[in-house]
This record gives structure tokens, C-alpha cells and sequence, in this order.
């Protein structure tokens, strides 16, 4: 278990992250958040609160195949799904919201996924 000094680290340059952006319905907030297994994203209408789009290795549209791969790989095959469920809404641009996770590794790999597949940010 992370020590409450970890938490608080974390939970500061969460609020230092998600100061600076906020999503509209042109352009939505795309959120990441990973756990130990599992890799989720939403895009997220700020100014109307609510949810456009989600995918995550969880989710009913996630090959069950795909979770007995890396995680790496999972993590760029829900960047494609979210990429195709926002292109089939319209949406072309976002806003990349890592949270409190480094752009490394899974979060890396989810945001160059959805940008091989045409979403712009």
C-alpha cells in the first residue's frame, strides 16, 4: 500500500494536470486511467458533464483474447476503439488527460494508438 505521503503526491499533480484542460463537445477531455490490470479512457464533454465515448480492457467491445496479451498491447487496442467510437460520433480533435500517470508505457501507447487511428491532439 502507497504511504500517505504517495497519495498526496499523487493527488497534487492530478490537480496540476487536470487544471489546465477542460473538454468541450468538439472537443472532448480524453481521460486515462490504468490500474495494476486493467486500462481505461473516456472522453468527457466538461462543459455538460457527461461521458461521449469509453472504452476500456474491461468493456463488452474488448477482444477477451486480447487480455491474455501484454499489457502494452491491450492498452493500443483500446486507443483504437476509442479512436473508431469518437470518429463515429464526429469527433476528430481531443484533449489528452493523463491524470496523475507519466506518459510512459501503457498511457504512451493508448495515446499513439488513438493517434495512428485519427484523432488529433
Amino acid at each position: 500500500m502507497a504511504s500517505k505521503k504517495t497519495l498526496k503526491i499523487r493527488e497534487k499533480r492530478e490537480r496540476r494536470v487536470r487544471s489546465k484542460i477542460s473538454g468541450t463537445k468538439e472537443r472532448p477531455r480524453l481521460s486515462v486511467f490504468r490500474s495494476l490490470k486493467h486500462i481505461y479512457v473516456q472522453a468527457i464533454d466538461d462543459v455538460h458533464a457527461t461521458t461521449l465515448a469509453a472504452a476500456s480492457t474491461v468493456g463488452k467491445d474488448f477482444d477477451p483474447k486480447m487480455n491474455s496479451q501484454k499489457k502494452i498491447e491491450a492498452a493500443k487496442e483500446v486507443g483504437k476503439l476509442i479512436a473508431k467510437k469518437l470518429q463515429a460520433l464526429g469527433i476528430e480533435k481531443v484533449v489528452f488527460d493523463r491524470g496523475r500517470f507519466l506518459y510512459h508505457g501503457r498511457v504512451k501507447a493508448l495515446a499513439e494508438s488513438a493517434r495512428e487511428n485519427g484523432l488529433k491532439f
